[in-house]
């Protein structure tokens, strides 16, 4: 395996399973410490732990990422650790789970819930690093988008909307500090066999399956 991050600090939002501990792992597997940030903090010590146990550094936090406060202590925490931070994935983000439902039925403490920590943690966690980066002229950001931003799937129109939000917040991030050489990029992937994705019913999986003309259901490492 490539060792390209070498001497890199990468901050990993969400890290304690699915695409965020996968992500994890493959940062530190190309050299990067990594600061594995989830409100669950055993998971994120347990993806910290694998990090440690094949030989890579690895710090666990536990923060709630739609809190500020929480935010700018666990960042804090990160410099006193690492000393900078030269890579951000804001992972962190959920749809309505159980709750959702056709927007003619939701409720808007749900969509707050689900913008906020979709939307608005990709921009506090943002919004620690950027002056950083720019003052360094170096950086690279990567934002967890999702298709459904683009193609829209019913009875999550608050989660499409956060992940739309997500995809313009990039663009013009991008175009921003573009001139300081910081990357600012999007990803946003189709169905991936995560916790939350085991939890739907049999039934709407296979719908999920069967809407991918290839049949196929990705997994954290793709």
């Amino acid at each position: 395996m490539s060792r390209r991050l070498d001497g890199r600090i990468a901050v990993v939002t969400g890290g304690a399973q699915g695409i965020g501990r996968a992500s994890a792992l493959r940062l530190a597997r190309d050299g990067a410490a990594v600061v594995v940030m989830d409100r669950q903090a055993d998971g994120a010590r347990d993806t910290a732990a694998a990090i440690e146990a094949a030989g890579g550094r690895a710090l666990a936090l536990a923060v709630d990422c739609t809190v500020e406060a929480e935010v700018a202590a666990a960042f804090a925490e990160a410099r006193r650790a690492f000393g900078r931070i030269d890579i951000l994935f804001n992972n962190v983000g959920q749809s309505a789970r159980e709750k959702a439902t056709e927007f003619f039925q939701s409720e808007p403490e749900t969509w707050r819930f689900v913008i906020g920590v979709s939307l608005v943690a990709t921009l506090l966690c943002s919004r620690q690093v950027v002056p950083e980066m720019r003052e360094r002229r170096s950086g690279k950001i990567v934002n967890m988008s999702s298709d459904t931003a683009l193609v829209g799937d019913v009875g999550f129109a608050d989660y499409c909307a956060a992940k739309s939000g997500v995809l313009g917040f990039t663009r013009a991030l991008a175009r921003e500090l573009a001139p300081f050489q910081v990357n600012v990029n999007a990803v946003a992937p189709g169905a991936i066999r995560t916790v939350a994705h085991e939890r739907l019913p049999k039934a709407v999986i296979d719908g999920v399956r069967n809407s991918v003309p290839m049949g196929y259901v990705g997994e954290p490492e793709d």
